[in-house]
């Protein structure tokens, strides 16, 4: 009997405990259930919200596209040898009439003529392909800009133009010019250097390892384009073996640009005897018998030996003359220096944009480009020297020496240079 009761009180503790395990199994299932179902319903709102979140970037983007209406593709076109503003216009499809529309309101304001090869033109296209705007640079710092949305409208945009000033020193241990670009100088500068130096020094014989270039200028950035343009030097000095050459920018009481040393000598000297690099003497000045008519003729210039559009300097400060055609001498330029000298430039194939009669130009200014014409049997330019109404041999020449300031002007450059060098320190060392 003892047996029987402990059988069946084995048999009630294993069915309770079959029981209870049963249950919690379920309500366990039953609470993952609900959690899975928790979860899943949070990441489908999440995933909602996501989707609606796209679907309002989209309207957005949309909205701003149908209220910016000059949302356009952007396509350069670079100006190659032998194109024109009408064979571009032609190569993009326009009708003749509407090309012919174009450049007639075009010109208006700019002659097409002017550009160049290698410039940019862009061309702004819609959706469908439609042209619906074209700019160029008219220069440097303008844009013009053709709408061809409805009607042709010109738009002729001023970019932002910032001028600063920056100093530089260096060391040389191979050339000015080499050293100069390792120091991050434009090759603009440098050349002006070159130029503004080449008074006083012998660049293959005088600069030496160690010898110290110290200079200050000034250059544009334009703001849209990122576009450097580099204008004049401020101050510029050459050490060599402890001797100091040193110039600073000026601008005299009649109007020019100059440079001078701190006793206020000019660096310059008044005329220069080879207004161009690079040439050699073809012939000289004196009698000879002329090429062309076979007559011993006195030749009253000298003539340098040039490829054509080699540029021809200004031989010193002065006011053009005479520009223009001048018979047997071509394309011609004289020009008026002071103390009673003249200096002439024949045979140019073109000259400097700008170029008239009664223009101011400095010594060195590009003033014309070799060329061949009139009387001539090649590229070169003839150059002469006139000292009262007489000619000169440019290679016999005693040149003056260049302006001495004196008196107020003197004062005046004096208070001038203090500034600028103050200036150049203060870059260098800041």
């Amino acid at each position: 009997m003892f047996k029987i009761l402990r059988y069946l009180f084995l048999v009630s503790l294993i069915s309770l405990g079959y029981y209870l395990f049963v249950s919690e199994y379920f309500n366990l299932s039953k609470k993952n259930f609900l959690e899975r179902e928790i979860v899943k319903k949070k990441l489908v709102e999440d995933k909602n919200e996501i989707i609606q979140q796209k679907k309002e970037k989209v309207v957005s983007t949309n909205i701003k596209k149908s209220v910016d209406k000059v949302q356009y593709v952007q396509k350069k076109i670079e100006i190659l040898q032998g194109d024109t503003f009408v064979s571009i216009l032609e190569s993009l499809n326009f009708k003749k009439e509407n090309i012919y529309a174009i450049i007639s309101e075009i010109e208006n304001f700019f002659d097409l003529k002017k550009m160049k090869t290698g410039e940019i033109i862009s061309v702004f296209e819609n959706n469908f392909g439609e042209i619906k705007k074209i700019e160029f640079f008219k220069n440097n710092e303008t844009i013009i800009s053709v709408n061809l949305d409805k009607e042709i409208n010109l738009n002729i945009r001023e970019l932002t133009k910032v001028s600063f000033i920056e100093s530089k020193e260096y060391t040389i241990t191979e050339s000015l010019f080499s050293d100069g670009i390792k120091n991050g100088i434009s090759p603009d500068i440098l050349v002006k250097i070159i130029s503004l130096f080449s008074f006083d020094l012998d660049f293959q014989r005088d600069i030496r390892v160690d010898t110290v270039v110290s200079i200050s200028y000034e250059f544009d950035e334009i703001i849209e384009t990122g576009r450097l343009e580099y204008n004049d030097i401020k101050y510029a000095s050459i050490i060599i073996d402890g001797k100091q050459l040193e110039y600073f920018k000026f601008v005299t009481a009649d109007g020019y640009v100059d440079y001078f040393n701190r006793e206020g000598k000019n660096v310059k000297k008044s005329i220069l005897k080879t207004p161009l690099d690079g040439a050699r003497i073809s012939s000289n000045f004196g009698m000879r018998k002329h090429p062309i008519s076979g007559f011993n003729k006195m030749h009253k210039g000298v003539d340098f030996a040039a490829p054509t559009g080699t540029p021809i300097y200004a031989g010193g400060n002065g006011i053009v003359e005479y520009v223009g055609r001048n018979g047997g001498y071509g394309k011609y330029i004289r020009i008026r220096h002071n103390n009673g000298y003249k200096t002439a430039y024949a045979h140019l194939s073109n000259y400097k944009k700008g170029i008239s009669k009664g223009l101011r130009v400095n010594q060195g200014e590009v003033i014309g480009y070799v060329g061949s014409t009139g009387n001539s049997t090649g590229p070169h330019l003839h150059y002469e020297i006139i000292y009262q109404n007489k000619h000169i041999n440019p290679l016999k020449l005693k040149l003056p020496s260049g302006k001495i300031l004196e008196g107020k002007e003197l004062e005046k450059f004096k208070n001038a240079y203090k500034i600028i060098y103050a200036d150049h320190l203060s870059m260098l060392y800041e």
